[in-house]
């Protein structure tokens, strides 16, 4: 049989790739821990699973394309507190952050366009860019460097006459890094001077750790027509299984065109916008409880990580990932190794093979993305299984 060549060739998720293993390793009666995949164990808050509970419909219908208006207005109150000026009228809600950097790319670029993306990156761009035919070009970036956002100079070398924009996340998936206002606003200016738009994934923007802040596009000015922001509910409230997202620009032609593609899907989930909105409610004192859970768990990951021989790591500045170089030729046997062949007191760990993260080839081979997701004695125990696993692997 034949198949498009778009997903013949689409690689599979480096994230999730790995799952059968895993399950093998649960049927053998093997606890596994999961750190190959962004999903916290921190509690939803309760007001988004009140919302829910309390919904009283007659008939679960269809909503707006755009999102529910009252979602959309209130949505603005959140960004406002965050030093971001926008109006409903610059927010479409999407089905999760993922089909916000879907609809993104298929409206910005045609099949064969390219993006500048700064890699390692969120390992999925690389479907979003097979659906709608869209090369991916990368720029390095480095884990003896904190894997720091390089001069603007290093995207010019990388434009082309097929160049649509450059892609950011900040704070980054997968390396933690947060990428500072002085870098930002030197892609600003390149993407103004070559006709581009800039388009960054903030789902991450609450977790930005030692008194730091992330800096949104929508703080730059100047940017008004070329930024684009995705953002995501999943990982700010614990929320990943809500699927509730937006993209917010102050292009409006832009969201006009993006809206026919909502359209097309319908509209977001209903019921879960009703829980987003009561999360709006919230106040500070839930994010800087989360902030300060996260930052101790990355502190005692990367101390623990960094006592075991071999490996290298540097302190994440945002987001809940830690990329790590093992002493190993190739981090992905290492990871099948540890969920098919290994496992201490009837436990083993789940991470993802790191060179899923870059489009460079043979970049990343002996690293892997940990996310400490789980709580901080867990996370101690994933790292003493790493250094078990390790020295078993090694001999």
């Amino acid at each position: 049989m034949r198949y498009a060549r778009r997903i013949v060739d689409m690689a599979e998720s480096p994230i999730r790739k790995l799952v059968p293993y895993a399950q093998g390793a649960k049927d053998r009666g093997v606890k596994v821990f999961h750190v190959n995949i962004g999903q916290p164990d921190i509690k939803t808050p309760e007001s988004i699973m009140q919302a829910i509970r309390n919904i009283d419909m007659d008939v679960l219908a269809y909503g707006p394309s755009e999102g529910l208006a009252s979602y959309r207005n209130k949505l603005p109150e959140y960004y406002r507190d965050r030093g971001i000026q926008v109006e409903p009228e610059d927010i479409l809600v999407t089905t999760a952050g993922s089909e916000a950097l879907l609809f993104t790319i298929m409206a910005l670029c045609d099949s064969g366009d390219e993006l500048i993306v700064p890699e390692p990156y969120y390992a999925n761009v690389n479907g979003f860019a097979a659906m709608a035919g869209v090369k991916i070009v990368p720029v390095r970036t480095y884990l003896e460097e904190g894997f720091a956002l390089p001069e603007a100079e290093a995207f010019a070398q990388q434009i082309s006459e097929r160049t649509r924009g450059i892609l950011i996340c900040n704070p980054n998936n997968p390396t933690g890094a947060v990428y500072s206002r002085r870098r930002l606003e030197e892609l600003g200016e390149l993407v103004r001077k070559h006709d581009l738009y800039l388009i960054a994934d903030e789902v991450y923007r609450e977790f930005a750790y030692d008194g730091g802040k992330s800096v949104s596009l929508l703080e730059l000015p100047g940017l008004e027509e070329r930024a684009v922001v995705t953002d995501s509910i999943s990982k700010r409230y614990s929320a990943c299984g809500a699927r509730v997202g937006s993209i917010v620009s102050r292009n409006r032609e832009l969201l006009k065109y993006i809206l026919k593609m909502a359209q097309a899907r319908l509209c977001p989930p209903t019921v879960e916008q009703i829980a987003a909105q009561a999360a709006l409610d919230l106040d500070a004192d839930y994010f800087a409880g989360t902030l300060a859970e996260y930052e101790r768990r990355r502190d005692r990951v990367v101390r623990e990580l960094q006592s075991i021989p071999g490996v290298t790591c540097r302190k994440p500045e945002g987001a809940f990932y830690v990329m790590a170089r093992l002493p190993v030729e190739r981090a992905e046997d290492f990871a099948i190794f540890m969920l098919r062949d290994f496992s201490y007191e009837g436990k083993t760990v789940m991470m993802a093979p790191a060179d899923g993260f870059y489009a460079t080839p043979g970049a990343g081979l002996d690293e892997v993305r940990i996310a400490y997701v789980l709580n901080e004695e867990d996370m101690a125990e994933v790292v003493d299984l790493i250094r078990r696993g390790l020295e078993a692997y090694r001999s």
